[in-house]
């Protein structure tokens, strides 16, 4: 008997479950919200920006930017106000400068430290190959005969 009230319960909570209200009410902010979001990064998230992140940080923020945008503020003023307070990082595709040069160059320094690295390992390994293939006379008779017509290994 408990299975059925707890079974009621459960159906009947869904009854009662609405569709997802927007956080804003007028459509304006939140387009406006959407474009800024897109700029912008979550600062606990893996390479994703504002717009895409569930975190709870990327909610605070999200509603921060919405008040400043229900003040009227303009979207360089929204940014420099986050700039000032987190620092470039929050910006998903930051500027280049001093600061930043990591960010921009720390891949292709990568790809050509990792490019040199395998270039001189495969020039060692051959090097080594190279020294190590040394045919004496008597396998170098031997390879003659096995490869001659009709001669068998004894």
């Amino acid at each position: 008997m408990n299975w059925l009230f707890f079974l009621l319960l459960l159906v009947a909570g869904s009854a009662w479950a609405g569709e997802a209200k927007p956080m804003g009410d007028d459509p304006a902010v939140e387009a406006r919200l959407k474009q800024l979001a897109g700029e912008l990064r979550c600062l606990v998230c893996q390479n994703q920006t504002l717009a895409d992140s569930n975190a709870p940080l990327a909610e605070d923020l999200r509603r921060e930017v919405r008040e400043m945008i229900a003040k009227n503020m303009s979207d360089r003023e929204i940014i420099d106000f986050l700039v000032s307070r987190y620092g470039d990082f929050v910006l998903y595709r930051p500027p280049l400068k001093t600061t930043t040069v990591l960010l921009w160059a720390g891949p292709f320094v990568l790809l050509i430290g990792g490019g040199v690295a395998l270039a001189v390992t495969l020039r060692r390994r051959q090097r080594v190959i190279v020294e190590n293939a040394v045919i004496t006379d008597e396998e170098h008779r031997r390879v003659e005969r096995l490869l001659s017509p009709g001669v068998k290994e004894s």
